[in-house]
């Protein structure tokens, strides 16, 4: 049977739960455990695929086509864990799934009630991951903060988790933060033992305690947080605030996070360090080589999180080239307002994200006719390409008014335009085009020199698609479509023949980038840009 952590956070949000999670499965997996992780999300959405980029941040894909909190990108971009549409357990798929079997008769006319019926829901959910992924660890991360109302079910599920299968199954990490009050010169522990009182009034004892602190800690800080909250002196773990995250599983190795992990669960394997990640991700994310200077356009720019995996995958893709990415952040409405030049004179690429609604569309079209025309490494993804393709229409085919039906339903020339099975849909949540699909890839082709094969597969969410009617009208003008989806014969990339780098692809190709594995299109796309680099 798969054993249990539990992750909880307390005294404040966003204390980095997902990271600490994501860190601690990647020390595992060093030490040769096999993982998998699954999120908690309090929330009674039954995911946050109809949720805006300003309330949640970036929406995360899945393989098998879940839309899914961002921290599940952290597990697969830190781990080999595989996630998927039971790795995210919400509020709203707990209910659903209680009330529908209420309303079939199943509990056989009893009343139904927070406990027992939503806690073995929870924890029915949660074992059945771990049986299904057949692992050694499961790592559970409980969003919200103790003393939230609606993460009190999930908090008595693992509560009774741990009960029903013992101490040496179960353990929680509790993340936390010691604040350092300048004033006084010192830290905080008082937050911290509050946070844990919360967390005892309601049965659970914390195993081990991550205290987030910009400051190193000193021992007898460590000495009087064990004494206060009843945990072991060497479990009091500093969780030092680092310029990378992917520092993290390197710092918390050296606090023997891992080693204390393995006693408590009882597990016995051999030491092993972090050496291939520290020399190949750390060390280049520290003293790289080389700069290159990336702007994103996006219309959810003030929001860090809402492009999470695109940033990251720009990362990575400079870790691939030994090359510090300078990200240069652009509202594409300021475009619209400005001039183009201002914001992107200065940019050794142009990356265009995915994104929905009208706001900030001609901003967009204006930076990839700037990428078009100047020779600038330009990379499209998702609305990316769609408008991509808007933009050739207009400027280089001559069609003046092309536009895609989502933003002007009566266009003279729909270039991009809704699937028939997109038509009928009512519903939005977890309709759009979702999850993994194939493509072929052409060869001689930029795409294909990045990947190095033919058959690839990548994940999708989006509704609407290039219209195959331009198709012939583009490729005598100078576009290549360089992957099709031969099946449902679809445009998922395209490039231009006569530019040194312009590549657009339907598809999302930064949910499969990892630091010490970068996405071929992400590696291609900086090493294309630090060739413009002067």
């Amino acid at each position: 049977m798969s054993k249990f952590i539990f992750v909880t956070g307390g005294v404040i949000s966003s204390l980095g739960k997902g990271i600490a999670s994501a860190s601690i499965g990647k020390m595992l997996e060093e030490r040769g455990l096999s993982t998998t992780t699954i999120k908690c999300d309090p929330y009674l959405n039954v995911d946050p695929g109809t949720m805006s980029p300003f309330q949640h941040g970036e929406v995360y894909v899945t393989d098998d086509g879940a839309e899914t909190d961002l921290d599940l990108g952290h597990y697969e971009r830190f781990t080999n864990a595989r996630v998927g549409k039971d790795s995210n357990i919400t509020t709203g798929k707990v209910y659903f799934s209680v009330i529908s079997k209420e309303r079939k008769g199943e509990y056989l006319g009893k009343t139904v009630q927070i406990i027992p019926h939503i806690t073995d829901e929870i924890k029915n959910r949660i074992k059945k991951v771990a049986k299904a992924r057949d692992v050694d660890v499961t790592i559970v991360e409980i969003g919200g903060t103790i003393g939230d109302i609606e993460s009190l079910p999930f908090l008595e599920a693992i509560r009774q988790m741990k009960w029903e299968i013992g101490p040496s199954y179960c353990i929680n990490v509790h993340v936390t933060l010691l604040p350092f009050i300048k004033s006084a010169g010192e830290h905080k522990t008082k937050p911290t033992q509050h946070s844990v009182g919360r967390l005892r009034e309601i049965g659970i004892a914390p195993d081990i305690l991550l205290c987030r602190t910009e400051k190193h800690m000193t021992k007898e800080q460590r000495e009087k947080i064990a004494l206060f909250c009843s945990v072991d002196r060497e479990a009091v773990i500093e969780a030092i605030d680092v310029k990378h995250i992917y520092e993290v599983p390197v710092f918390l190795k050296k606090e023997g996070l891992d080693n204390l992990i393995l006693r408590k669960l009882n597990i016995k394997k051999p030491d092993s360090d972090l050496k291939k990640w520290e020399d190949y991700v750390v060390k280049r994310l520290r003293n790289p080589s080389k700069e290159v200077r990336i702007s994103v356009v996006g219309k959810y720019i003030s929001l860090p999180d809402a492009y999470k995996s695109i940033y990251e995958a720009l990362v990575h893709g400079g870790i691939a080239n030994d090359a510090r990415v300078i990200i240069n952040k652009v509202d594409s409405e300021d475009i619209e307002k400005f001039s183009v030049k201002k914001y992107l004179k200065d940019s050794d690429g142009i990356l265009i994200p995915g994104g929905f609604g009208t706001r900030g569309i001609e901003g967009k079209i204006k930076a990839v006719q700037y990428a078009r025309e100047k020779g600038i490494p330009f990379f499209g993804i998702c609305l990316g390409m769609q408008i991509a393709s808007i933009e050739f229409a207009r400027n280089v085919c001559g069609y003046r008014g092309a536009n895609s039906t989502e933003f002007d339903k009566g266009t003279k020339y729909p270039i991009i335009s809704l699937l028939e099975e997109q038509k009928k849909i009512k519903n939005m949540g977890a309709t759009m085009r979702l999850g993994a699909y194939p493509c072929k890839l052409q060869k001689k082709t930029k795409s294909f020199q990045a990947y190095k094969k033919e058959s690839i597969s990548e994940r999708h969410r989006h509704r609407y698609e290039f219209n195959d009617a331009y198709r012939k009208v583009f490729e005598k003008k100078g576009v290549i479509f360089s992957g099709i989806n031969t099946k449902k014969k679809l445009v998922e990339i395209l490039e231009l023949k006569n530019h040194p780098w312009f590549v657009a692809c339907q598809f999302h190709p930064e949910f499969k980038s990892k630091p010490d594995k970068a996405h071929p299109l992400f590696q291609s796309f900086v090493a294309a840009s630090l060739v413009k680099r002067p």
